[in-house]
């Protein structure tokens, strides 16, 4: 049968033409569509790159479920920053190449095809739709997942998709709703999917300023919490990633936790066709888990990008607030959609994301992701523009 056919606005060729209209401004094109990070590597993942080079685990076959230096550095990671002791509630984790091609292919490892509903909220990372086409089953959107009413009665529903700290919207699901959600997606045999790529990117006490915020991570609810799973990891799968973290989007360092027969399952049909993290890289990818230091230091470029970007936003004529959680700043357009916001923007030499690539064609999102100068650049520009 192999990968069914899928459609999507998902399509980076569609803002293309605003491109070429902001990079004419006299200062060039601020481009806060896309969420690369623009921040330097730490040095202890280079080292640690550069030392791993010529490992056994370099010049050799890496393994699929990770060195035991990278699998203990998990456990670790999962134990001090998401509260969750893996081995105690059932679970196992495995390294994957890149958060995204966990997400596309979830519902293929799972095994989930025709006749399947797979249930993700409305407004969210276009790939979770397309991973779900791909395998042949059917998508339902939801609103809010939270609200378990809403698709728990549902026929032939195989999986639920939960993103908190949300791409693109920045909501957070509190402990609470994260149990709901785990606790109706086992009465109907459903394994909840939740994507935590922005967990350490919570901003609960947005209104301190950022000397204020040093000393902590805020971190939102985990699914594998033993508030929320029950203290068992069955049917639950996380997904987390170090692409902002630490910089990392280029290494494609992240993982799948959860309900270790699922993950054991996946790990050998990953191994069967080669989705294996490279072994320097999985040595990287222990360095980067460790070293909180660096995180910390990314955190808070993080929170002065999108403290400065929600008041050149607001003062510019948006209805902009500093989200819950994740990297994006999510607002209603001024102008009929999407596409004419871009256009007006455009011409300030301002590229967001357009919101119907996420769902919602009345939003765009803003991403904190770029440098300190251009932040300030397009800062700089919306406030003239008064």
């Amino acid at each position: 049968m192999g990968f069914h056919s899928y459609s999507s606005p998902y399509d980076w060729s569609r803002v293309a033409q605003y491109k070429n209209t902001a990079r004419a401004h006299a200062g060039g094109m601020v481009d806060l569509s896309i969420g690369s990070p623009a921040d330097p590597v730490p040095q202890s993942v280079r080292s640690a790159l550069t030392d791993a080079a010529n490992s056994a685990n370099a010049y050799g076959y890496p393994a699929t479920a990770g060195t035991s230096d990278l699998r203990a550095a998990l456990l670790e990671w999962f134990r001090t920053c998401r509260d969750v002791e893996l081995e105690a509630i059932g679970a196992d984790v495995v390294p994957t190449v890149g958060s995204k091609e966990a997400v596309a292919l979830m519902a293929s490892l799972l095994h989930v095809g025709e006749g399947d509903v797979v249930v993700q909220p409305a407004a969210s990372y276009p790939t979770y739709e397309i991973g779900t086409q791909i395998a042949g089953a059917r998508v339902h959107k939801v609103a809010d997942v939270a609200d378990v009413d809403s698709w728990a009665h549902l026929d032939g529903v195989k999986a639920v998709w939960v993103n908190s700290p949300c791409n693109p919207t920045g909501q957070v699901i509190d402990a609470a709703g994260m149990r709901r959600i785990v606790d109706a997606a086992r009465k109907i045999g459903a394994v909840v999917l939740s994507d935590e790529c922005y967990a350490l990117m919570a901003w609960n006490d947005a209104n301190d300023a950022p000397e204020n915020r040093e000393a902590s991570i805020e971190s939102s609810p985990c699914a594998l919490r033993a508030d929320v799973c029950g203290g068992d990891a069955y049917g639950v799968l996380v997904l987390y990633s170090l692409s902002k973290q630490s910089n990392m989007a280029g290494y494609r360092t992240a993982c799948i936790a959860g309900d270790h027969t699922l993950v054991r399952a996946m790990t050998e049909l990953r191994k069967q066709i080669g989705l294996i993290v490279p072994g320097p890289v999985q040595a990287a990818m222990a360095a980067g888990l460790r070293d909180m230091a660096a995180v910390r230091e990314q955190h808070n470029r993080y929170y002065s990008r999108l403290s400065t970007l929600v008041e050149a936003l607001r003062a510019y004529g948006y209805d902009a607030h500093m989200p819950q959680g994740a990297l994006y700043i999510w607002v209603r357009t001024l102008g009929d959609d999407c596409w004419q916001d871009m256009g007006r923007l455009a011409d300030l030499g301002i590229v967001p994301s357009p919101g119907e690539f996420y769902g919602a064609p009345q939003y765009l999102r803003f991403s904190a992701t770029a440098s300190d100068a251009q932040i300030a650049e397009a800062a700089e520009r919306l406030h003239a523009a008064l």
